[in-house]
Protein backbone atom coordinates (compact mmCIF):
# COMPACT_ATOMS: atom_id res chain seq x y z
CA UNK A 1 0.00 0.00 0.00
CA UNK A 2 3.05 2.29 -0.22
CA UNK A 3 1.66 3.82 -3.41
CA UNK A 4 -1.33 5.27 -1.52
CA UNK A 5 -1.41 8.73 0.01
CA UNK A 6 -1.99 9.12 3.76
CA UNK A 7 -5.64 10.07 3.19
CA UNK A 8 -6.14 7.02 0.98
CA UNK A 9 -4.49 4.77 3.59
CA UNK A 10 -6.80 6.13 6.29
CA UNK A 11 -9.82 5.50 4.05
CA UNK A 12 -8.64 1.92 3.43
CA UNK A 13 -7.86 1.08 7.07
CA UNK A 14 -10.59 2.83 9.02
CA UNK A 15 -13.40 0.29 8.49
CA UNK A 16 -11.27 -2.87 9.00
CA UNK A 17 -9.67 -1.45 12.17
CA UNK A 18 -12.96 -0.33 13.73
CA UNK A 19 -14.65 -3.65 12.94
CA UNK A 20 -11.66 -5.69 14.14
CA UNK A 21 -11.48 -4.14 17.59
CA UNK A 22 -15.25 -3.69 18.02
CA UNK A 23 -16.16 -7.29 17.19
CA UNK A 24 -13.23 -8.49 19.31
CA UNK A 25 -14.68 -6.80 22.39
CA UNK A 26 -18.27 -7.81 21.62
CA UNK A 27 -17.10 -11.43 21.34
CA UNK A 28 -15.67 -11.24 24.86
CA UNK A 29 -18.93 -9.86 26.24
CA UNK A 30 -21.11 -12.28 24.28
CA UNK A 31 -19.29 -15.37 25.59
CA UNK A 32 -19.29 -13.91 29.10
CA UNK A 33 -23.08 -13.54 28.87
CA UNK A 34 -23.39 -17.14 27.69
CA UNK A 35 -21.35 -18.26 30.69
CA UNK A 36 -23.46 -16.31 33.20
CA UNK A 37 -22.02 -12.78 33.40
CA UNK A 38 -24.40 -10.14 31.98
CA UNK A 39 -22.29 -7.13 32.97
CA UNK A 40 -21.37 -6.11 29.42
CA UNK A 41 -24.92 -6.71 28.24
CA UNK A 42 -26.42 -4.54 31.00
CA UNK A 43 -23.97 -1.75 30.18
CA UNK A 44 -25.00 -1.80 26.51
CA UNK A 45 -21.63 -3.09 25.30
CA UNK A 46 -22.97 -6.05 23.29
CA UNK A 47 -23.46 -3.88 20.24
CA UNK A 48 -21.58 -3.38 16.99
CA UNK A 49 -22.02 0.37 17.35
CA UNK A 50 -18.33 1.45 17.42
CA UNK A 51 -19.16 4.56 19.47
CA UNK A 52 -19.77 2.25 22.45
CA UNK A 53 -16.28 0.77 22.18
CA UNK A 54 -13.99 3.51 20.85
CA UNK A 55 -11.03 4.42 23.02
CA UNK A 56 -9.71 7.85 21.91
CA UNK A 57 -6.11 6.74 22.30
CA UNK A 58 -6.23 3.07 21.31
CA UNK A 59 -8.79 3.35 18.52
CA UNK A 60 -7.91 6.71 16.98
CA UNK A 61 -4.61 8.23 18.10
CA UNK A 62 -2.30 5.19 18.16
CA UNK A 63 -3.50 3.62 14.86
CA UNK A 64 -3.38 7.02 13.17
CA UNK A 65 0.17 7.76 14.31
CA UNK A 66 1.38 4.29 13.41
CA UNK A 67 -0.19 4.49 9.96
CA UNK A 68 1.37 7.90 9.31
CA UNK A 69 4.85 6.95 10.52
CA UNK A 70 5.34 3.23 9.97
CA UNK A 71 2.55 1.84 7.80
CA UNK A 72 1.92 -0.72 10.56
CA UNK A 73 -1.50 -0.48 12.19
CA UNK A 74 -2.40 -1.63 15.67
CA UNK A 75 -5.03 -0.50 18.15
CA UNK A 76 -7.48 -1.43 20.86
CA UNK A 77 -10.96 -0.57 22.11
CA UNK A 78 -12.32 0.02 25.61
CA UNK A 79 -12.20 -3.40 27.31
CA UNK A 80 -15.56 -5.04 27.86
CA UNK A 81 -16.10 -5.46 31.63
CA UNK A 82 -16.30 -9.05 32.83
CA UNK A 83 -17.27 -10.00 36.38
CA UNK A 84 -15.42 -13.25 36.93
CA UNK A 85 -17.50 -14.04 40.04
CA UNK A 86 -20.65 -14.24 37.91
CA UNK A 87 -19.25 -16.90 35.58
CA UNK A 88 -20.47 -20.48 36.03
CA UNK A 89 -16.96 -21.91 36.16
CA UNK A 90 -14.84 -18.77 36.76
CA UNK A 91 -11.37 -20.00 35.84
CA UNK A 92 -12.35 -22.04 32.78
CA UNK A 93 -15.00 -19.60 31.58
CA UNK A 94 -12.59 -16.66 31.84
CA UNK A 95 -10.30 -18.55 29.46
CA UNK A 96 -13.21 -19.07 27.06
CA UNK A 97 -14.11 -15.38 27.28
CA UNK A 98 -10.51 -14.46 26.50
CA UNK A 99 -10.26 -16.93 23.60
CA UNK A 100 -13.41 -15.48 22.01
CA UNK A 101 -11.59 -12.28 21.03
CA UNK A 102 -8.79 -13.81 18.91
CA UNK A 103 -11.22 -16.36 17.44
CA UNK A 104 -13.49 -13.52 16.31
CA UNK A 105 -10.51 -11.88 14.59
CA UNK A 106 -9.65 -15.10 12.75
CA UNK A 107 -13.26 -15.46 11.60
CA UNK A 108 -13.24 -11.85 10.40
CA UNK A 109 -10.05 -12.54 8.47
CA UNK A 110 -11.92 -15.36 6.69
CA UNK A 111 -14.69 -12.89 5.90
CA UNK A 112 -12.22 -10.38 4.44
CA UNK A 113 -10.62 -13.14 2.35
CA UNK A 114 -14.03 -13.89 0.83
CA UNK A 115 -14.54 -10.14 0.37
CA UNK A 116 -11.35 -10.07 -1.73
CA UNK A 117 -12.64 -12.94 -3.86
CA UNK A 118 -15.81 -10.93 -4.46
CA UNK A 119 -13.72 -7.89 -5.40
CA UNK A 120 -11.77 -9.89 -7.96
CA UNK A 121 -14.97 -11.37 -9.39
CA UNK A 122 -16.48 -7.93 -10.05
CA UNK A 123 -14.01 -7.17 -12.89
CA UNK A 124 -14.50 -3.40 -12.54
CA UNK A 125 -11.23 -1.76 -11.53
CA UNK A 126 -12.83 1.36 -10.08
CA UNK A 127 -14.82 -0.84 -7.67
CA UNK A 128 -12.70 -3.95 -7.24
CA UNK A 129 -9.40 -2.15 -6.53
CA UNK A 130 -10.65 -0.21 -3.46
CA UNK A 131 -12.36 -3.39 -2.24
CA UNK A 132 -9.11 -5.30 -2.68
CA UNK A 133 -7.16 -2.78 -0.61
CA UNK A 134 -9.76 -2.84 2.17
CA UNK A 135 -9.85 -6.65 2.16
CA UNK A 136 -6.07 -6.87 2.46
CA UNK A 137 -6.15 -4.37 5.34
CA UNK A 138 -8.88 -6.46 6.98
CA UNK A 139 -6.80 -9.62 6.82
CA UNK A 140 -3.71 -7.84 8.13
CA UNK A 141 -5.27 -6.09 11.15
CA UNK A 142 -7.24 -9.16 12.22
CA UNK A 143 -4.22 -11.42 11.90
CA UNK A 144 -2.11 -9.05 13.98
CA UNK A 145 -4.78 -8.76 16.68
CA UNK A 146 -5.36 -12.52 16.83
CA UNK A 147 -1.67 -13.44 17.11
CA UNK A 148 -0.75 -10.59 19.44
CA UNK A 149 -3.61 -11.23 21.85
CA UNK A 150 -2.67 -14.90 22.14
CA UNK A 151 0.70 -14.00 23.67
CA UNK A 152 0.85 -15.15 27.32
CA UNK A 153 1.60 -11.65 28.61
CA UNK A 154 -0.94 -10.23 31.08
CA UNK A 155 -3.36 -8.62 30.43
CA UNK A 156 -3.51 -10.00 26.86
CA UNK A 157 -6.06 -12.73 26.17
CA UNK A 158 -3.41 -15.42 26.03
CA UNK A 159 -2.59 -14.84 29.69
CA UNK A 160 -6.14 -15.80 30.70
CA UNK A 161 -5.80 -19.08 28.84
CA UNK A 162 -2.42 -19.80 30.43
CA UNK A 163 -3.86 -18.91 33.85
CA UNK A 164 -6.53 -21.56 33.38
CA UNK A 165 -3.95 -24.20 32.48
CA UNK A 166 -1.48 -23.45 35.28
CA UNK A 167 -1.60 -25.25 38.64
CA UNK A 168 -2.90 -22.99 41.44
CA UNK A 169 0.50 -22.34 43.06
CA UNK A 170 2.03 -21.30 39.71
CA UNK A 171 -1.03 -19.24 38.83
CA UNK A 172 -0.66 -17.29 42.09
CA UNK A 173 2.75 -15.98 41.04
CA UNK A 174 1.77 -15.60 37.40
CA UNK A 175 -1.07 -13.23 38.37
CA UNK A 176 1.47 -10.79 39.84
CA UNK A 177 2.84 -10.12 36.36
CA UNK A 178 -0.40 -8.42 35.28
CA UNK A 179 0.30 -5.18 37.11
CA UNK A 180 3.46 -4.81 35.01
CA UNK A 181 2.08 -6.32 31.80
CA UNK A 182 1.42 -3.06 29.98
CA UNK A 183 4.95 -1.82 30.69
CA UNK A 184 6.38 -5.15 29.54
CA UNK A 185 4.48 -4.82 26.26
CA UNK A 186 5.72 -1.26 25.75
CA UNK A 187 9.31 -2.33 26.44
CA UNK A 188 9.03 -5.26 24.03
CA UNK A 189 7.58 -2.96 21.37
CA UNK A 190 10.19 -0.23 21.84
CA UNK A 191 13.06 -2.73 21.58
CA UNK A 192 11.57 -4.50 18.52
CA UNK A 193 11.49 -7.74 20.52
CA UNK A 194 7.71 -7.87 20.15
CA UNK A 195 7.99 -7.66 16.37
CA UNK A 196 10.54 -10.47 16.35
CA UNK A 197 8.23 -12.61 18.50
CA UNK A 198 5.12 -12.27 16.37
CA UNK A 199 6.40 -11.62 12.83
CA UNK A 200 6.81 -15.31 11.92
CA UNK A 201 3.41 -16.48 13.25
CA UNK A 202 1.70 -13.46 11.71
CA UNK A 203 3.34 -14.26 8.38
CA UNK A 204 2.21 -17.88 8.49
CA UNK A 205 -1.37 -17.10 9.50
CA UNK A 206 -1.60 -14.25 7.01
CA UNK A 207 -0.41 -16.49 4.17
CA UNK A 208 -3.27 -18.90 4.89
CA UNK A 209 -5.86 -16.14 4.56
CA UNK A 210 -4.25 -14.66 1.45
CA UNK A 211 -4.31 -18.14 -0.09
CA UNK A 212 -8.00 -18.37 0.80
CA UNK A 213 -8.46 -15.00 -0.90
CA UNK A 214 -6.74 -16.30 -4.01
CA UNK A 215 -3.79 -13.89 -3.77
Amino acid sequence: MDELSLIQKIAVWVIPVIFAITVHEVAHGWVAKLRGDKTAWMLGRLTLNPLKHIDPIGTILVPGLLLATTGFVFGWAKPVPVNMAQLKNPKRDMALVALAGPVSNLLMAVGWALFIRLAVAIHMVEISLPMLYVGVAGIMINTVLAVLNLLPIPPLDGSRIVSWLLPPHWNYYYSYIERYGFFVLIALMMTDVLGAMISAPIGMVKSVFFALAGL
